[in-house]
């Protein structure tokens, strides 16, 4: 029977893990994911779980210690945070290249420098092209649920690649908010066993793990690679409807708010969602046609369900908390963009950088955003793509 709780995203994700009971957690702490390894702890220390609990001297450590667990055939899992996941980075490459199915808990803060430990999106979407799939959350509901999903997502033997739960630190992973968690046994038996076909224990197949591949089979190793993250869509979808049969908590490749009818629309992922679906009801009672579109599954990008979600959108705001520093506009709004190319022409896209830092993000400044769409729709001109919010010029 599922049971009413008030946790914060940390604690909330810490209590997943007790659920799943996974072979390994090897983790080093650093604001603000530290929690998560320390509820879990607790978890190991009170004999909840049998989980070995590897306490490592870095994050590289961290994920070394989980590809070879993983590999070994364990069930593995970590958190990490911002400079966290970057000391990761070779390793997250390795990961998912010899398609080990780890879960990781990513706790969204700003990466140094200059040194800051407050919410934005850069270590993450640093981290886009890794291999890794993303999927984001807005609440700690979201946070618990999405990693739930994501061990049955990842060790699907048609995709078999390594999954980041993403959420905002501190909005989400330190602020208690009410919470429904699953029973114990349903959790268990909703992500099963963990039965690889392939690991490095298994005396009667063996096989190598990481091993020196030359030119002769490099590309093709990658082409499976990007095929099994082509495979994850159809596969994030069934284990959405499958978990909505079980909890009633619905969850696709992204939330559609209010976009039946919308004329204008904003993109954005995590926690400035709540805020945004709060201006777009002011907007909508005022009869202004705004909607919104909150993007979870940000790899593999939806690129077809997005064009199809905005096709009759006269202007579309995409929000992005990190910046490419490419001179031309942030992460999202280059997926974003990328999807739309099939509609060429019949949306107009603008792009806003906000949040960096921990950045306060207010209703009167995403008004702004959509005071701008209401121009756009109307003149269908464009003066400015690449924005910014909230910055002092």
């Amino acid at each position: 029977m599922a049971k009413r709780d008030r946790l914060s995203g940390n604690e909330a994700v810490a209590v997943a893990m007790r659920q799943i009971n996974p072979d390994v957690v090897a983790a080093f702490p650093i604001t603000p994911s530290t929690e998560v390894p320390q509820y879990f702890a607790s978890f190991v220390s009170d004999g909840q779980v049998d989980t070995e609990f590897v306490p490592v001297e870095s994050e590289h450590s961290a994920m070394s210690a989980c590809i070879g667990a993983q590999a070994a055939g364990g069930r593995t899992m970590t958190a990490t945070s911002a400079n966290g996941l970057a000391l990761m980075w070779e390793m997250l490459y390795i990961a998912a290249s010899s398609r080990l199915p780890i879960t990781l808990a990513a706790v969204n803060r700003a990466l140094s420098g200059p040194i800051n430990i407050h919410n934005d999106h850069s270590d993450t979407m640093g981290a886009r092209d890794s291999g890794w799939i993303q999927i984001y959350g807005e609440s700690n509901q979201e946070a618990y649920d999405n990693f739930i999903q994501a061990v049955r997502i990842g060790e699907h033997p048609d995709v078999m690649l390594p999954v980041m739960d993403c959420f905002d630190g501190f909005i989400t992973s330190h602020a208690v908010e009410n919470i429904e968690l699953m029973d114990d046994a349903d959790v268990k038996a909703f992500v099963g066993e963990y039965d690889p076909e392939y690991y490095l224990n298994n005396a009667s197949h063996p096989v190598a793990v990481g091993p020196l591949d030359l030119p002769p089979h490099y590309f093709e190793h990658k082409r499976q690679q990007a095929q099994a993250m082509m495979n994850a869509k159809k596969v994030i979808l069934e284990v959405a409807d499958e978990f909505y049969k079980l909890t009633g908590r619905k969850y696709g490749l992204f939330e559609e708010y209010k976009m039946d009818d919308a004329e204008i629309a904003m993109v954005v992922l995590n926690s400035t969602a709540g805020t945004a679906k709060y201006v777009v009801d002011e907007l909508r009672a005022n009869g202004v046609k705004a909607g919104l579109i909150k993007v979870r599954v940000f790899r593999p990008f939806p690129v077809d369900e997005i064009c199809e979600a905005l096709k009759n959108v006269k202007a579309v705001a995409v929000m992005d908390k990190a910046d490419s520093f490419n001179a031309a506009g942030g992460p999202l709004f280059t997926e974003v963009t990328s999807a739309l190319y099939k509609n060429a022409g019949t949306v107009n896209v603008i792009n806003y950088i906000y949040g960096l830092g921990g950045r306060d993000v207010k209703t009167d400044e995403l008004k702004s955003v959509y005071t701008k769409l209401e121009e756009i729709a109307k003149t269908g001109k464009v003066d400015s793509v690449y924005n910014y919010l909230g910055v002092r010029e």
